[in-house]
């Protein structure tokens, strides 16, 4: 658990903690990049729920031999999966918002309340669109309880 944030304990599989965990939050990378290919169904009952039919968007390298690679995406709606994931319930209400350089970008997602697990989010990609990179910062986790977000006093 890092001493600069105690909601690093609820967070597995963290890219670079050092990074990631600041006094505010944690940040959430991007893991996998979708597409809808197929719509999914909703109803009032949930009988005649069903997911929709998701494939994942092609990666590229910039440069050849490039470690990670890069998600040029076009203008629309796509669906995003983080690295990382939680490893049980907080005892404060824990939300996900977008980062300020992925809205600056005009990028967004909506911001979400989150329990015990990181759910795929929707990503709106503008008109001009834009290029992720393999474990781009995106999202941050944060708490809404100011004790849980405040590292513990010596």
């Amino acid at each position: 658990m890092s001493a600069s944030n105690p909601l690093s304990a609820l967070v597995e599989n963290m890219v670079h903690e050092p990074t990631q965990v600041h006094d505010t939050g944690i940040d959430l990378t991007v893991s996998v990049v979708y597409r809808v290919t197929d719509p999914g169904a909703l109803d009032f009952g949930g009988d005649e729920l069903s997911d929709a039919t998701l494939e994942p968007v092609e990666s590229t390298p910039r440069v050849e031999g490039d470690t990670y690679e890069w998600w040029s995406l076009e203008a629309g709606q796509y669906v995003v999966q983080y690295n990382e994931f939680l490893t049980g319930e907080a005892d404060s209400t824990l939300f996900v918002q977008p980062r300020n350089e992925l809205l600056a970008r005009g990028g967004s997602h909506p911001s979400v309340r989150v329990d015990s697990h990181l759910p795929l989010l929707p990503l709106s990609v503008p008109t001009g669109g834009i290029e992720l990179k393999e474990n781009a910062r995106i999202s941050t986790l944060v708490s809404l309880d100011r004790s849980a977000a405040e590292p513990p006093s010596e």
